[in-house]
């Protein structure tokens, strides 16, 4: 059976990575898994425990980045987000893509860990505009919003550890873009050399 391929979704903070992720989700015609991250910050309006995250307390966090439960994990702006590893590695040697929307210093760490997976950084069309929705949100103080900036910019300066960088100028544009990397993505070389290589080995044991 082909291995899965891990795809893996990130960028600053404020990018809208999750509107990009849900908005893929609602095609018809993904067949993938989505990987639920898991926080320990305040849940949002709007978000459902296990849907949108699995939110824990901070002590529980902790707990299991000392189990080594997590792919990944990063501390960003006072709270945690990492990724259950068990999920993804089962998902993967079914057969079946999984899809990470993680934060730009997790993705360093499974880059370490998974490096061929596939790597997509979503950056926003200016800082300026990045600003302009975090400030739209209404969630955060002047602050708050300023140190997410700052780690933007050192966010975005990374950019070279990823394959495709895909920029958010419209959803729904950025969703096709995304999808159309992941598609040429199967179809490299190598996956479909591997493909038949195996083939051909068990054609010399029939």
């Amino acid at each position: 059976m082909e291995k899965g391929l891990l795809i893996v979704l990130s960028g600053p903070s404020g990018v809208g990575k999750g509107t990009v992720r849900k908005r893929i989700f609602e095609s018809n015609d993904v067949d993938f898994e989505y990987s639920i991250s898991m926080t320990s910050r305040g849940i949002r309006p709007g978000e459902v425990d296990g849907v949108d995250y699995f939110f824990k307390t901070k002590e529980e966090f902790e707990s299991l980045i000392q189990q080594g439960e997590l792919l990944e994990y990063a501390q960003y702006v006072d709270n945690y987000y990492g990724t259950p590893v068990k999920y993804v590695r089962e998902t993967m040697e079914k057969g079946k893509d999984i899809f990470l929307e993680i934060e730009v210093q997790g993705a360093g760490q499974v880059k370490s860990k998974i490096p061929d997976a596939l790597f997509i950084f979503l950056a926003p069309p200016s800082i300026g505009d990045l600003k302009e929705r975090l400030k739209g949100r209404g969630t955060e103080t002047d602050e708050v919003i300023e140190s997410r900036i700052a780690k933007a910019k050192k966010e975005i300066n990374m950019m070279h550890l990823y394959d495709y960088v895909v920029e958010n100028d419209e959803v729904d544009k950025a969703v096709e873009r995304i999808k159309a990397i992941i598609l040429s993505e199967h179809l490299k070389r190598e996956r479909i050399e591997m493909k038949y290589r195996r083939a051909l080995l068990e054609l010399e044991e029939m």
